[in-house]
């Protein structure tokens, strides 16, 4: 009885375990990319998703023609 009440706790600690690490928090999903960043940021308004994305990606082609002729 005993084993089964372990063996139960290690199966329920290894499924909660993986749905925790399973979303990524946004200061990791900022490295991959606008979409995913704007997922992370605002996973339930589809219109902030949008304008973030938009904001994101606009610094990201000011930053790349920055130092595209800085080089």
């Amino acid at each position: 009885m005993l084993k089964k009440v372990f063996l139960a706790g290690a199966v329920t600690l290894l499924l909660a375990g993986a749905a925790t690490t399973a979303q990524p928090t946004p200061a990791q999903a900022c490295h991959s990319g606008c979409w995913k960043a704007a997922k992370a940021k605002y996973s339930h308004d589809w219109k902030a998703r949008r304008h973030y994305r938009h904001w994101c990606r606009a610094h990201w082609k000011a930053h790349k023609k920055a130092h595209k002729h800085a080089s």
